[in-house]
């Protein structure tokens, strides 16, 4: 098997479980809106329900929109995904590690849209009472760092 099919077969899996997992424990344990200090000043484990994109994007948005809305875009996203992945070279181990974090993150937020309704977020990092990040979850964090791995390698490439 060829070492893309091997972080394929091994990073969304691994992932979605991690994702899914956490989520659970959190709507076992918390109430919504419920914050447990892990770090003062710093970082809470706080659960929260986003309808929204990453930090809340269109969550205002009228649902008869935004239901549908993110309920399709990540399913192009995985085509597009998997089309890309199919595409790639064999050696190009960073970017089938990138789009398998992407992948990942997508589907483990999907499964909350549809199983839920809205994506379980719940790692809360803020600044004492100056500046609060938006709460979001292992998926996100996926999704981010797979995008960064991206725009790295992307920017290391010769110009075609």
């Amino acid at each position: 098997m060829k070492r893309k099919h091997w972080i394929l077969a091994f990073v969304p899996p691994a992932l979605i479980f991690i994702d899914q997992w956490t989520k659970i424990i959190i709507l076992n344990k918390f109430m919504l809106g419920e914050s447990i200090p892990v770090i003062s000043s710093f970082f809470n484990i706080t659960y929260v329900r986003n309808t929204g994109a990453a930090f809340g994007f269109l969550a205002t948005a009228h649902p008869s929109f935004r239901v549908p809305f993110f309920l399709v875009i990540p399913v192009i996203a995985l085509v597009v995904i998997g089309y890309l992945f199919r595409k790639l070279p064999e050696r190009d181990v960073k970017t089938a590690l990138a789009l398998s974090l992407v992948m990942g993150g997508a589907i483990g937020n999907l499964i909350d849209r549809v199983r839920l309704g809205y994506v379980v977020d719940f790692l809360d990092f803020h600044w004492k009472l100056q500046a609060h990040f938006p709460a979001f979850n292992v998926a996100d964090s996926a999704i981010c760092v797979g995008v960064a791995l991206m725009m790295l390698d992307f920017s290391k490439k010769e110009p075609v």
